[in-house]
């Protein structure tokens, strides 16, 4: 039987890293959620406790959501960390120098036996990998949102990853009640890649005025099973989010990634989706 991390730390207490950190919680980990001090520190510990509530209103814990919350903790830097913290998920914006950043000086502060993931939706494993002293310790785990109710992981392999961290992160998530997919580190992997060109054109759509985006994501909800549409979920993604993969991969893959400008006027508006009240639909 396959158990979760005795101790996790996750680094970044937004949407994602709040629902990674209350999916291991939940799993029977002791989580540790390293985000800057004040508001964002609070906001991050309301987001897990807001989650683990609707959890359990739904039958979906196996004991109390106040039991799961006081395996969570939240500490404003890496250095606070404990050195022995099994698995570390880096989980903030995607941004490489950022997330380099944040990469390294995780390393520094645990053992050379930890885990170290990321959970990108499109940055290169391999480019991050490069400013580690370990980076055969080092893979791609991503999540999806809401991370608690979402069926998948996506598990990126670098080429310098060993396989016993394959293993170890393959075991953790079946441990979540998880399904894994395993990718060979590429622009996108597999997910990413292909939701978005499916997204772009959509929005190319729209904008030739070809159809509505209701009629689009019907279309596609109806006629092939998609759970919801392309524009609904960019909306739920986050048309910024999306723009800023869009952009990555028009660089590293070419022309078929270029961001219509539709979504570039959007996002300069400020209409990001779900979280701003306007994206494609009106929230």
């Amino acid at each position: 039987m396959t158990s979760s991390p005795r101790t996790v730390a996750v680094i970044g207490g937004g949407r994602m890293g709040a629902g990674i950190a209350q999916s291991f919680a939940a799993a029977g980990s002791v989580v540790t959620v390293v985000e800057s001090g004040g508001e964002a520190a609070a906001a991050a510990m309301d987001r897990i406790a807001a989650g683990l509530k609707r959890a359990e209103e739904r039958g979906h814990l196996g004991e109390s959501a106040g039991d799961v919350a006081r395996r969570v903790a939240v500490v404003h830097t890496v250095d606070a960390l404990s050195a022995d913290t099994e698995l570390v998920v880096e989980a903030v914006p995607e941004d490489p120098a950022l997330k380099s950043r944040v990469l390294k000086a995780v390393e520094e502060a645990v053992d050379d036996t930890t885990v170290l993931a990321t959970n990108t939706s499109s940055l290169s494993v391999t480019d991050l990998a490069a400013v580690l002293r370990r980076p055969d310790r080092f893979l791609g785990m991503h999540f999806f949102n809401p991370v608690p109710a979402s069926a998948l992981v996506e598990i990126v392999v670098a080429p310098e990853t060993a396989p016993q961290t394959v293993q170890s992160a393959l075991e953790w998530t079946k441990a979540l009640g998880k399904q894994d997919v395993v990718v060979k580190d590429s622009p996108g992997f597999a997910s990413s890649r292909l939701g978005l060109a499916l997204g772009l054109e959509a929005m190319r759509m729209v904008e030739e005025g070809v159809a509505a985006p209701e009629a689009i994501d019907d279309a596609m909800r109806l006629g092939y099973k998609h759970p919801m549409g392309p524009l609904r979920l960019t909306d739920l993604v986050g048309l910024d989010v999306r723009l800023a993969i869009a952009e990555y991969l028009h660089a590293t893959l070419g022309d078929r990634f270029a961001p219509p400008q539709l979504l570039r006027d959007k996002v300069a508006r400020g209409e990001l989706g779900h979280k701003t009240g306007q994206g494609f639909y009106t929230w």
